[in-house]
């Protein structure tokens, strides 16, 4: 975990919802099954300013001779001291809006996907860290982005052993402070998170299961109530 999520609405409702100026200049077209390597909108302070723009998803550190996409996830748990992660930890901080992740639960001897998404149809802000490579051969910029991950809780638990870290509003602005650096502090605003028993998983479909899938015919339940 996270493995795949969802971002399918306007850049502009993503802003709104995180307080940040849209920096856009393309939108991306909505997803259903955002995977490793895709664009994803993600919030982050630049110049002061708290911005919505776009980064691949998977990490390429600033050394990489190749810019080969890195990990997907970091551990909470272990970011602040990683060496590929506490400089990112300490700031280079982002918030990635999502409505809602896909997990697998193992039954039977097969994977069994869910669509796991806040009760109240609000996105989820998750927790992450950013860089930027520079291609040494032409000097452009590429930023990347990896999700932050903990120890599953609520109806998630019993599905999986991990979930995103999902920020309560009031620590996003210390989140993305980058002039907050002290490791202790960084890890003490990634304390307050939403409530685990604010996510509903949905058994659904197993379309989700190929990243070549689509759609919003991937949340479709794989027991509809009768």
């Amino acid at each position: 975990m996270c493995g795949r999520f969802l971002q399918t609405a306007d850049p502009a409702d993503y802003a709104a919802f995180l307080h940040a100026r849209t920096v856009v200049a393309e939108p991306l077209a909505p997803s259903w099954n955002v995977a490793p390597t895709n664009e994803v909108y993600t919030a982050a302070v630049h110049a002061g300013e708290r911005l919505l723009g776009t980064m691949r998803w998977g990490l390429v550190p600033p050394w990489s001779r190749d810019g080969r996409p890195g990990p997907i996830n970091a551990r909470s748990e272990t970011a602040a001291t990683r060496p590929m992660f506490r400089d990112l930890f300490r700031s280079r901080r982002c918030l990635v809006p999502a409505d809602g992740f896909y997990e697998w639960e193992r039954r039977d001897g097969r994977s069994v996907p869910y669509w796991i998404r806040r009760a109240d149809g609000y996105p989820l802000a998750i927790a992450g860290l950013w860089s930027t490579w520079r291609d040494p051969d032409t000097g452009a910029a590429k930023r990347t982005c990896v999700l932050l991950t903990r120890p599953a809780a609520g109806p998630v638990a019993r599905i999986h052993d991990r979930m995103p870290v999902v920020l309560h509003p009031e620590a996003w602005s210390r989140w993305l402070d980058p002039e907050v650096r002290d490791p202790g502090e960084v890890a003490a605003s990634m304390q307050t998170i939403e409530p685990a028993e604010l996510l509903v998983p949905t058994e659904i479909v197993p379309l989700v299961n190929s990243v070549r899938n689509n759609g919003p015919e991937l949340l479709a339940a794989a027991h509809p109530p009768t």
